[in-house]
């Protein structure tokens, strides 16, 4: 059962980029190098990293409101286009000194040959003003999320699990990276698997998989640890024991940007009434979607409705 999503209200904080696709087709090697030469036919931009998240949560039909940083350029201006296209309220500090974080990925054949990234860490006090204006807009939202792709632009995200937290407000973190204690106090982390095998070290069965990550909930203070696991599905450990989806049965196109769609989904299902258990089986319904579709992309509320495990 899909609940109303309308008047849940999400606010997504994290690193935004704007992912650029040329498509083209590929007949022939260069003469210059070993290298395929793709003629480019056509050209698409969409919102990538915490915006992408942001999208998958207004395509469920929530109210999204994103906070984050971009630079004052072309690259900047075309993701706020594309945001206001797709209903989101934004809060794009802008950064004279930075340059937007551009993806920029070759398609040919169906199939992506390269990807070039272009990326600048932001300056502190662009971030330490998103800080005060995350904390002027808590009141208004349901469910927090902060999508660290480790661009820089969650610098004070321990400051803001703390703010959130305290004003009863459950937070989803997408994490990045080694050092997770910047996470302690939060509701529930999403890593993937790999990311997980980062932090804990690897396991040899699913007994110490639910030791090693109940010690990591204990030890950061987590309400909850969901791990995305490929073709494994998902898990999810909590004080109610040890929950598991398996992966939805598709042929899979692309994995970019699923687990943006799984803690967007998380979070509007949380913020709408559903219980975490039943949340993530949306999640994992929503997740199964997108990956057959090119790049990043979204699963609307009506797909969800009509999926099937």
């Amino acid at each position: 059962m899909i609940p109303d999503t309308s008047a849940t209200s999400i606010l997504v904080v994290g690193d935004v980029m704007l992912d650029r696709y040329w498509f083209g087709e590929v007949s022939r090697i260069s003469p210059e190098a070993p290298v395929p030469v793709v003629k480019v036919e056509r050209t698409e931009e969409r919102p990538g990293g915490a915006a992408n998240v942001a999208r998958n949560c207004a395509a469920l039909g929530a109210r999204v409101t994103l906070l984050s940083v971009v630079g004052a350029d072309e690259a900047g201006h075309a993701l706020a286009r594309l945001l206001n296209d797709s209903g989101i309220q934004c809060s794009l500090h802008e950064d004279a000194k930075l340059s937007t974080t551009v993806k920029l990925r070759v398609i040919g054949r169906q199939q992506q040959l390269l990807r070039i990234d272009f990326e600048h860490a932001p300056d502190h006090e662009v971030l330490q003003a998103k800080l005060a204006d995350f904390e002027a807009r808590l009141a208004a939202c349901d469910v927090v999320i902060l999508s660290d792709y480790g661009k820089g632009g969650l610098a004070h995200i321990t400051e803001m699990i703390v703010l959130a937290r305290a004003v009863g407000k459950p937070v989803l973190v997408d994490p990045k990276g080694e050092d997770y204690v910047r996470y302690s106090g939060a509701t529930l982390l999403t890593p993937n698997r790999s990311e997980l095998r980062e932090v804990v070290g690897g396991w040899k069965d699913e007994d110490e998989l639910a030791r090693k990550a109940n010690r990591l909930r204990d030890e950061l203070r987590l309400g909850a640890l969901l791990v995305t696991r490929s073709e494994e599905g998902m898990t999810l450990f909590s004080d109610g024991g040890v929950a598991h989806e398996p992966a939805v049965a598709r042929e899979v196109y692309d994995v970019s940007g699923a687990g943006d769609t799984v803690i967007a989904t998380l979070a509007v299902m949380l913020g709408s009434g559903l219980s975490l258990p039943q949340a993530m089986r949306q999640a994992n319904l929503a997740a199964g979607i997108v990956v057959g579709k090119l790049g990043t992309a979204t699963c609307s509320l009506e797909e969800l409705k009509t999926a099937r495990a």
